[in-house]
């Protein structure tokens, strides 16, 4: 059953053995001014049939999202999955599974992480990477408090062009660690301000953090970036999309120290935000401050190929407080299926899926460019998101586009005042050029 509700006597049975007259009194210790200080509003009990009937009610006033087209960017795109993504992570013994406590037991779990491990190092370039964060941000997070514990330094530069969420995150984070972030704008063109940047690092930096496309979706000068964190004796934290790795230089390759960044573009469907997975790559230097844990492939005294949990600095295993971090998940399933989705495609079939994100990101940017009223805000390189600039306001664009099936683009003036009105599209491998052609359509109609 999915619903067991407590009687009225099995409250008051509950409300006497803890020597109490009423519900309330369990929540005396929160104060008062974090409590509602009403009654909820809440419409009388029903049936578990009415229930049903009220709630697909509800549920059917929502839009069928397949019949939608999306050209949303900020962070989450909507790519095409392979069926095998799902006939994989839908068997009973890696759907069901739960984080293992006595890991060696689990050899399959074991063998999934180790192998997201090595497609993550393989893709990012870099000497190692640990089983997965909860998310992007988190991922962010924690490689800002890696590098502030591992150069003994309290201050973390992030660029602005850096995902709006992801540096709210991190503030959070910096906060209970009490480090100082400081955050350094871009040009009006959406590129880095090498200047300011340069300013603000310096022997108190711990990090600077950077967005490799950013979110606004153009590429970072990243090496120049690099250079400017080493020369103060800082760390380089790359945030980068997993995708656009199949063409542009790695982050190994061009200096960062520590790669990071969400995981939902590999094989993850959109879902209201969640659940994702974050994926954490470094420098084999840093291999013994990574939050999370490490499965290593080695061999058992029979010879046989076995996996084992190498290190594991969180502090419910042996580190206890000693722990490089609090974070006790590895999004295993997400992993497997981020895993999964790499596998089927293959090297050759991630640079096709990212090439033909890009060709028709850039047929989309060059038509809405066209447009009178609507110009592309950036001349700098982009990968798969651009931003548009209109005449009529974002929400009334928007509105018009929803009425034609089509969602796009977000609108980013609430995290970029500056940037009031501008509109950031997303165009991957999914879409096709009759859906850019509705798409153009669509935005002519809006400007009327």
């Amino acid at each position: 059953m999915s619903y067991l509700p407590h009687t009225t006597e099995d409250r008051e049975a509950m409300l006497a053995a803890l020597g109490l007259d009423r519900v309330d009194r369990l929540f005396a210790d929160v104060p008062a001014g974090v409590r509602l200080g009403r009654p909820l509003a809440l419409a009388p009990g029903m049936s578990e049939a009415a229930l049903v009937r009220y709630m697909s009610q509800l549920a059917g006033q929502n839009q069928a999202t397949d019949r939608l087209v999306s050209f949303l960017g900020g962070g989450a795109t909507d790519r095409f999955i392979p069926s095998m993504v799902a006939q994989v992570v839908g068997r009973a013994e890696f759907l069901t599974a739960y984080t293992p406590y006595q890991a060696e037991i689990s050899q399959g779990t074991l063998q999934a992480i180790w192998e997201f491990q090595s497609m993550m190092a393989a893709l990012t370039g870099m000497d190692l990477a640990q089983a997965s964060m909860y998310d992007g941000a988190s991922a962010v997070a924690e490689a800002a408090l890696l590098a502030a514990a591992s150069t003994g330094r309290g201050r973390v530069v992030v660029m602005r062009s850096v995902d709006p969420q992801m540096r709210a995150v991190l503030r959070t984070y910096a906060t209970g660690k009490r480090l100082e972030v400081v955050e350094v704008g871009d040009r009006g063109d959406g590129t880095a301000d090498l200047d300011a940047a340069r300013a603000a690092v310096d022997d108190r930096t711990a990090a600077l953090v950077l967005a490799d496309p950013t979110f606004y979706g153009v590429l970072e000068a990243a090496p120049e970036l690099a250079a400017i964190a080493h020369a103060a004796g800082a760390l380089a934290i790359a945030q980068v999309d997993p995708i656009a790795l199949a063409l542009i230089e790695a982050p190994g390759e061009w200096g960062a120290d520590i790669a990071v960044g969400e995981g939902q573009s590999l094989g993850l469907a959109l879902g209201f935000g969640g659940p994702w997975l974050g994926f954490f790559a470094a420098r084999e230097s840093l291999v013994r401050r990574l939050p999370g844990r490490l499965a290593g492939a080695t061999f058992d005294q029979h010879g046989r190929r076995g996996f084992a949990l190498t290190f594991q600095t969180r502090e419910q295993h042996i580190r206890r407080a000693k722990a490089t971090s609090n974070i006790c998940t590895n999004q295993g399933l997400l992993a497997l299926a981020a895993s999964v989705y790499l596998a089927t495609l293959g090297p050759q079939g991630l640079t096709e899926a990212a090439t033909r994100s890009l060709d028709l990101a850039h047929l989309a940017a060059r038509r809405i460019d066209a447009l009178p009223g609507y110009r592309l805000v950036s001349p700098a390189p982009f990968f798969d998101e651009f931003l548009v600039a209109s005449d009529r306001p974002a929400a009334a664009v928007q509105e018009s586009l929803l009425r034609h099936g089509i969602v796009g683009g977000t609108d980013i003036g609430a995290d970029y005042p500056e940037r009031a009105g501008q509109m950031l599209f997303a165009v991957t491998e999914a879409r096709t050029e009759p859906e850019i052609d509705r798409l153009v359509a669509a935005l002519e109609e809006a400007r009327a």
